[in-house]
């Protein structure tokens, strides 16, 4: 009795209910057009059939789902009450890809510090609105206060993850966590092993994710100071760069290369430690096959689009050994190509908060390779045109 009890715990409801919760939740039942039911349906299958889900899996997945859902009425809620925020324009956007693990974060956090751009944060992309009863009050707003709460709740079921991953409920947040409100978005796959819905969604594309990833920052813009360029980051942007530039015609798209020995260990270490808390069983060696394979197809996208010569500006390329050696230089170099100038003010908050996070706030070992069933010296053979093209030298074992 009491196992069938847990297993109905651990199991996600059906969309129908989770949909109809996140509408009594809200008050509002209004999605518009927006494309999220096929996508909702098959993670929330894949999830059953596949992810092995914990007690704290199911939970997360019923939060998150109502979370995405009410967010999603909310904002529809907003564009019939102020149509105009569909006029938004978003113009020329820095957006940083590249390896993860490669100081893609690192690269996003600096550029943070110039008061010209404009990153979206994490409290954010949880919560892009204030409540309406917050607003009918006219309460102090504490979105940000309520999404530092509960990733210290994090912090105690996944205590390695600060170090792997340092972040505030401030800080810059990767665009991944946009698209999931539709379900159409990688970050589902770090966190639950769920091989199906990450093949449907390599065979479906993601230009309707991307659509909506618009949509959101246009909401996001609506409620803050203009005339700031947004800059945007997430791996996962390599597997849709066909989708970004339909959406982003103008984007100035930025690479992040490292060595892809360290990168792997780092990367196959992160998501065994974000799938722990979630499911019941986490294969080591499966999460390394996984990784390596995953990323030596976006390095083979990355060479393929640094070689296509009908991109303009073409891609600036951001070497991991340079950006940690020179952080202030690699942001000038960066502004340079795309027709900007470093000014001397974000220049100085940039280097002090390198003082004040050395190695961008990460600490601990260096993962090993072996540990997830991997060989360096095959590892560098599969990356080596990766390695070549983009001029990346193997990097020294040492404390990360």
């Amino acid at each position: 009795m009491m196992t069938d009890v847990l297993d109905r715990w651990r199991q996600p409801p059906s969309a129908e209910y989770l949909i109809a919760k996140a509408q009594r939740q809200t008050g509002l039942s209004d999605f518009g057009d927006l494309p999220f039911e096929q996508p909702m349906r098959l993670l929330l299958q894949a999830c059953r059939e596949e992810a092995q889900l914990s007690l704290f899996g199911g939970a997360a997945i019923r939060w998150d789902t109502v979370r995405f859902l009410a967010n999603l009425l909310r904002l529809r809620d907003e564009e019939k009450r102020c149509p105009e925020i569909l006029d938004q324009p978003i113009e020329a956007p820095i957006v940083i890809a590249g390896l993860p693990r490669s100081g893609t974060t690192f690269l996003h956090s600096l550029l943070a510090e110039d008061p010209a751009n404009i990153v979206p944060r994490v409290w954010q992309l949880i919560h892009p609105y204030p409540s309406p009863r917050d607003q009918k009050r006219e309460a102090i707003d504490r979105r940000e206060q309520r999404v530092a709460r509960q990733l210290q709740m994090f912090q105690i079921l996944a205590p390695r993850f600060r170090r792997l991953h340092p972040i505030t409920a401030s800080s810059p947040q990767e665009c991944s966590e946009i698209t999931a409100h539709v379900f159409a978005s990688l970050r589902f796959d770090t966190t639950y092993r769920i091989p199906s819905y990450r093949r449907w969604l390599d065979n479906a594309g993601h230009l309707d994710a991307y659509r909506f990833h618009k949509r959101f920052l246009q909401h996001l813009q609506h409620q803050c100071r203009k005339g700031r360029r947004w800059v945007l980051k997430c791996p996962d942007h390599i597997f849709a760069l066909g989708a970004l530039r339909c959406v982003y015609p103008d984007v100035n798209l930025v690479f992040v290369h490292r060595d892809p020995v360290a990168m792997l260990a780092s990367v196959a270490r992160l998501t065994e430690v974000l799938r722990r808390p979630f499911g019941r069983h986490v294969d080591r060696f499966e999460v390394g096959r996984e990784d390596s394979d995953r990323w030596l197809a976006a390095a083979e996208l990355m060479i393929n689009a640094a070689d296509d010569d009908r991109l303009q500006p073409p891609i600036f390329h951001v070497r991991y050994l340079d950006l940690v050696a020179d952080p202030a230089g690699t942001i000038a170099a960066l502004y340079h190509y795309f027709g900007r100038a470093l000014d001397s003010y974000t220049a100085a908050r940039i280097k002090h908060r390198v003082a004040a996070n050395p190695n961008g706030g990460y600490g601990g070992r260096r993962a090993r390779l072996e540990d997830y069933g991997l060989d360096p010296g095959r590892e560098h053979q599969r990356y080596a045109r990766y390695m070549a093209r983009f001029g990346i030298a193997p990097e020294p074992d040492r404390v990360r």
